[in-house]
This record gives structure tokens, sequence and C-alpha cells, in this order.
């Protein structure tokens, strides 16, 4: 378990790193920070973006209701929708913290506690979506390797974030870290939080209703 948990969080944090590659020094707190060439076409659209996280919130809230708790993908489900609950969750409450510019804001990334209406660290698109895919690779993973490629969705997000300058390099990895983290958390629960909160009948799924 141990080994599933590290690749799961190296897999989701190194991907983040790749746009990384032909970094130069810049700022932050790492000292890595900097803007790179602004790009908002192809791929990479703010558009496309957005409708990667509604896709997301979509298939995650869809599959945990239509499968209920009754299998092991359905609860892995309950699992996903605790994890990008509670990512997005955590990154509002830290933006509220660190108040830091965004690179459309600003060119110096050393801009931290700046007013409520600064909201780039850490990145909740990230964190919600490193959060909804780490359960289904620390459940399937080991019995399916191609589960991982699910990280590519938070590393393009990441990817796609700073080309838009909508977000900094230590942005998209402290979301990414946030979002693996609560993953696991959710992923070592006794049972999924959000689903003991609902009536039982929503731990039968619709799809089982209605057989």
């Amino acid at each position: 378990m141990a080994r599933r948990i590290f690749i799961v969080s190296a897999i989701v944090v190194m991907a983040c790193l790749l746009p990384l590659s032909n970094a130069y020094a810049g700022g932050g707190p790492l000292g890595i920070d900097h803007k790179l060439h602004y790009d908002n076409s192809g791929i990479w659209k703010r558009s496309n973006q957005k409708n990667l996280q509604y896709a997301m919130i979509v298939t995650v809230i869809g599959g945990s209701f239509a499968l209920g708790d009754q299998s092991r993908l359905g609860d892995t489900f309950w699992r996903s929708l605790d994890a990008m609950s509670f990512s997005a969750l955590g990154s509002a409450g830290l933006k509220l913290t660190f108040q830091r510019k965004r690179p459309s804001q600003t060119n110096n990334p050393n801009e931290f506690f700046k007013g409520s209406g600064y909201q780039s660290f850490p990145s909740g698109e990230v964190a919600a979506l490193s959060g909804a895919v780490t359960p289904f690779i620390v459940r399937y993973g080991s019995d399916h390797p191609a589960v991982y490629a699910l990280a590519l969705l938070p590393a393009y997000d990441a990817v796609a974030r700073m080309k838009t300058h909508g977000h900094w390099q230590t942005d998209v990895l402290a979301g990414a870290a946030l979002g693996v983290g609560v993953g696991i958390w959710a992923s070592h629960r006794k049972s999924p939080l959000i689903l003991g909160w609902l009536p039982g009948g929503f731990s039968v799924g619709f799809v089982h209703h209605f057989k």
C-alpha cells in the first residue's frame, strides 16, 4: 500500500513538473515561479479547461449517485467525490489565507497577502482534479496500470492554467499535493464521508433502485 501511495503522489506531482523542464531561476517559495509564454488557444484554451472541470464534476457525482456504495466501483466514486469536494474546499480556504496575485495580475511571483481579491495559491482546479482521480489510482492502479494515466488530467490542467496565466508553478504543485493528500485520505477511510451524511437510500444507487 505504501508503494502505491508513493506512486500516486509521484505521478501527479512529477507530471505537473513537466513544464518546468526548461525553467529558469525565478521567484516564489521555491524560486521556480515565472510566467510561461501566454497561450489561450488550441488544447490550452480556457474553455477547454473549464469543460474538463465540468466533465469531471458530472462524472464523479453521476457515478456516485448512479452506482451507490454496493460495489467496488461505486464505493470508489463516492471516495472520489469526498476527495474532489474537500480538495476544493481546502484550496478555497488557503486562497483566502495566502491572497497571492496571479500571473495575469502581476509580474512578481512574490506578492502574497495582497487582499481577498487575489486567489492564486494554490490552484483549486488542479487540487480538485488530483483529488478526484487519486482514489481510482489507489484502488485500481496495481491491478490495472493503465489507470495511472488518469494523472494526466490534473497534469494537463496544471500546464494549461500556467499557460493562460492563471497560476504560478508553485500554485499548481501545491494544488496537486493537496489533492493527492486528500485523495489518499479519502481512499483509506472506513467509509465515504459525504455518503454517511445522506439518507441510507443513496448507498443503493439509482441503477439498483430501478432494476
